[in-house]
């Protein structure tokens, strides 16, 4: 198998995995989400990912029924049943509150869905320079809990697909609140500027992954509200994510940014590679 899947103690190719009808993931999108990778057969930063998991459960009240021991061994498992000669993958599970005929309160005794898979994935490279476009941030106020209610996501990534673009940078009025589903930062004058999390904003594990390196490594960070003019000011417009990584904007919404630190970028990008053993 190149893909595989898991779903409540069924594993199998990805394609041919049924989850049922009556899962609340299905009809009310009632559930939370993570994605991690895998590299030479390991998930990587798993306890990170895991947290973040247990903490968007926890927000939103699903009782998975597993404990954090029983799902490492689950998902570290997966790269098992998969071709040998396959190593790296992303990795994808979710949690749904449980499955129950359709009715908005919570069910009673409702056995929680647990589905999981791993694709093959390559890393996109690096150097390369994205385009970007900026999107009025239409979501709801729970922004922080992983959800997959990513109906707003979805419709602005595939707006930026339209033109042309790698990612939608998504704002409230004249603040900046991160990408469709990537993490957005800046570098202004050396240091590296993320908006602060709030209730607004996914707590993203390359953020805190790369604020630590930063930190360790002299490269100053600051945290507070970034406006939407500041973005064809900076002097580096970064788009992030566990899949994509720390990748560099050459313009957004057509319009030539970025390319003034390129240096700080590269040291950035082999930090993170180096520590997290992805090369």
């Amino acid at each position: 198998m190149k893909s595989v899947g898991y779903y409540n103690g069924e594993i199998a190719p990805l394609e041919e995995l049924r989850v049922p009808a009556l899962d609340r993931a299905f009809y009310f999108g009632d559930g939370v989400y993570d994605v991690a990778l895998i590299h030479n057969g390991k998930p990587v930063a798993l306890d990170d990912h895991l947290d973040r998991f247990f903490s968007s459960c926890g927000l939103v009240d699903i009782e998975i029924g597993r404990s954090r021991g029983e799902l490492t061994e689950i998902l570290s498992s997966l790269p098992g049943y998969a071709d040998p000669d396959i190593r790296d993958f992303t990795l994808y599970f979710q949690a749904s509150r449980g499955i129950a005929p359709r009715s908005h309160p919570f069910p009673e005794n409702a056995e929680p869905g647990f589905f999981a898979y791993i694709t093959p994935r390559a890393f996109r490279d690096q150097s390369e320079r994205i385009s970007l476009i900026t999107k009025e941030d239409i979501r709801f106020y729970m922004c922080n809990v992983k959800t997959i209610c990513l109906m707003p996501n979805v419709l602005a990534s595939e707006e930026a697909k339209r033109k042309g673009c790698y990612e939608a940078i998504l704002h409230r009025g004249d603040v900046v609140t991160e990408g469709s589903h990537t993490a957005i930062a800046l570098i202004k004058d050396g240091a590296l500027v993320f908006p602060p999390l709030s209730n607004l904003i996914l707590p993203s594990i390359t953020r805190k992954q790369l604020i630590a390196l930063c930190e360790e490594n002299g490269i100053p960070v600051v945290l507070r509200e970034i406006r939407l003019g500041e973005l064809w000011t900076a002097d580096e417009v970064l788009s992030m994510s566990t899949t994509s990584v720390i990748l560099a904007a050459k313009e957004i919404d057509g319009k030539p940014i970025g390319g003034k630190a390129p240096g700080l970028v590269d040291r950035m990008q082999k930090l993170f590679f180096g520590r997290y053993g992805l090369i």
